[in-house]
Formats: C-alpha cells, structure tokens, sequence
C-alpha cells in the first residue's frame, strides 16, 4: 500500500521514526528499485536550528512550506543530494540509509560499484542509487512520478539517537535506525 499524504500530515518525530521499515520505491524503465528504510532522521521548521526552514523561507527550502507528502531535494557539500519527505509543521524527515530489495542491478550500475552492502548506506549513496535528482524536488510521492513509499507490513525495532552530521540542535533525539528482532524471517537481515 502507497502512504497517502495523510500519513506525511504529522509532526516530522512521528513520521520519521514510523517510517522505519517502510519500503521506498523508484520506478524506473518499467522497473521497480526499492529498499526497506532503515534510518531517518526528523528535522521541524522554526524551531529547531538544525532545520533548513529555521530562518524562514527561501528558494532552496520552499518544498518545507508546502503540503506534507512531496520530495525535498537537495545539494549537500558540494558532492551529493539528499532526499527528505515533507511533513506537518514545516518540517522534513531525511532518509538516510536503506537495505536495498529490488532492482539492485539497476542500484550498482548507477553508483558504479558492485558492493551491494554499501548501495544505499548514507544520503548521497540512497539518491544516487534510487536516481533521485532535483527533478523529484517539490513532486508528490506517489505511483505517478515515479518515487513513493509503501507500506508492506513489516516492522522493525526502533532504537533513537541524537542526529548526526550537524553542528545545531545535536541534541535532539530525532534520528531514528531500524533493528531486526532475534527470530524475524532471515530474508530481512541486511546484506553483509
């Protein structure tokens, strides 16, 4: 089942660590690239100094301001995009890690490599292996662009940390891994 943008219509805490095991999905060529989503980490709007939307709106931030359930894309360090969902309350949920289920031929060839642990293990290897570009920034998720989150039941221990990779707001108990628990289908277990 495809999240409907009510399930983004939340505060971004809350869908950031309900999106833990949720499966993103990128059609591509007539294929399906997906992975379980297996870290997040939630970002709110004027409130949390960590957030791009702290000082208010700009161009690069606008999709924050939008409706909950659109792609927030972009440029990070001069080297990678990020892919974030938009929430409730001007905030953003960055999905930073997946384990990759389907299309991986698909997943090596656009990161160039045949590792299929590190496919999608951080931000810029998840949109690169998922071909998530700025085209996406601003579009709903959903089947008809190409780029949306499913739901297949499964679900995973949720531990939460402090965000990483940020110098504001560190904190903050906003980032959010999912664990497999001792007798889950073996199926699920991360590559490696």
């Amino acid at each position: 089942m495809i999240l409907p943008p009510e399930f983004y219509a939340r505060k971004p805490v809350e869908v950031a660590r309900d999106l833990i095991g949720k499966v993103l999905v990128r059609l591509m060529d007539g294929r399906r690239v997906s992975g379980r989503i297996l870290e997040t980490e939630a970002y709110g709007g004027s409130d949390d100094p960590a957030s791009h939307a702290f000082r208010g709106k700009t161009r690069r931030n606008a999709p924050m301001f939008g409706p909950p359930g659109r792609a927030y894309v972009y440029f990070v360090y001069g080297n990678h995009f990020c892919f974030n969902v938009v929430t409730a309350g001007v905030g953003a949920v960055l999905l930073r890690s997946v384990q990759p289920l389907e299309g991986l031929d698909i997943m090596k060839k656009l990161r160039g490599t045949e590792d299929e642990e590190n496919l999608a293990s951080g931000p810029g290897k998840l949109t690169r292996a998922f071909g998530i570009t700025p085209d996406f920034n601003g579009l709903p998720l959903c089947r008809e662009t190409g780029l949306f989150i499913e739901d297949d039941g499964t679900r995973l221990e949720v531990r939460r940390t402090p965000r990483i990779g940020i110098s504001r707001g560190t904190e903050r108990k906003w980032r959010f891994v999912g664990e497999w628990r001792l007798g889950q289908d073996s199926n699920l277990r991360p590559p490696g």
